[in-house]
């Protein structure tokens, strides 16, 4: 959680309430978002397998990653090891708690980087979204929590002095699966937010990539300064391991990428498999991160694995 800014253990704590941005808007842009290399997907490791999943993703997409440093990311006492692994496909905030997790953390998908806090906040609860965390302080910033309709968790987080990361070769996908009651609450609220559009909107979208050959089912894709989101609609009839994937991440060649993915210890649990003019497979790495991974290579395969 709290994305880099736990990994930063010397700089002193900000006040209570701050104003200053951690980043820049641009002009005439109502987007709270500094950008998708700040975007962190929230990995909750097995206890003491971090060391293995930060070189299995390392020797697979290639990348690297800070120190692990021991702190309390939470608004209550708590104790994890937390390390940033920074790659082109996407950057990972990773945790091994030490002490139990306290409520809600752990349910949440993402950490956002926003340019200020208190916006931020009030774009939230102007869209419809629930903040469940107050925002709270950490070594290097602010951090909260909120829950947009549908039941979906992201942290928000805002840093004293801004942070910088290389840009990402590839901008990965936030993967969603919603009920259908659920999920055009969850367009109007998420978009309002994240200052998003609409990419597409398929009714009868192949659901052989969902692991469910023959059917179909709503795919939604959206663009946002935050990066890509997929949103699922299903009625949670769904194969393992579909679900279990948080983020997709696109690849120049899925084939190689996989063999590399192999050869670091990591497990295909389905694919490859061609559909949507993309061949796409998903992965479990050592400490149970489970993720999609695609190209958009029109290739033909044998089938699924």
């Amino acid at each position: 959680m709290a994305a880099a800014s736990v990994l930063l253990a010397t700089v002193p704590a900000v006040p209570a309430s701050t104003d200053t941005p951690s980043g820049s808007t641009p002009s005439g842009s109502s987007s709270i978002a500094v950008g998708p290399q700040y975007d962190t997907t929230h990995v909750y490791i097995e206890p003491g397998k971090m060391p293995a999943f930060a070189a299995s993703w390392k020797a697979t997409f290639g990348g690297s990653s800070t120190a692990v440093s021991v702190t309390d990311v939470t608004p209550t006492p708590s104790q994890t090891k937390s390390q940033l692994v920074f790659s082109p496909v996407g950057t990972l905030s990773v945790f091994d708690f030490q002490t139990p997790i306290p409520f809600p953390f752990g349910a949440e998908r993402t950490g956002w980087l926003l340019t200020n806090m208190s916006t931020g906040i009030k774009q939230a609860q102007a869209s419809g979204a629930h903040v469940i965390v107050s925002p709270f302080p950490d070594p290097v910033g602010r951090d909260a929590v909120i829950q947009f309709p549908g039941g979906v968790n992201t942290q928000v987080y805002w840093h004293t002095k801004a942070p910088a990361y290389k840009a990402l070769t590839t901008i990965p996908e936030n993967r969603l699966y919603l009920p259908a009651d659920a999920a055009n609450s969850f367009l109007g609220s998420y978009l309002k937010f994240s200052s998003g559009k609409v990419v597409s909107d398929n009714s009868k979208a192949d659901a052989g990539e969902i692991g469910l050959t023959g059917k179909t089912f709503r795919k939604i894709s959206l663009t946002s300064p935050f990066g890509k989101t997929v949103i699922l609609v299903t009625d949670g009839h769904l194969p393992y391991p579909f679900g279990r994937e948080v983020t997709g991440y696109e690849v120049s060649s899925l084939s190689s990428t996989l063999t590399k993915a192999k050869a670091a210890g990591a497990t295909v649990l389905w694919g490859p498999h061609s559909a949507a003019g993309r061949d796409s497979a998903i992965v479990k790495f050592p400490g149970g991160y489970v993720a999609e991974i695609h190209d958009v290579q029109q290739t033909s395969h044998a089938g699924q694995q």
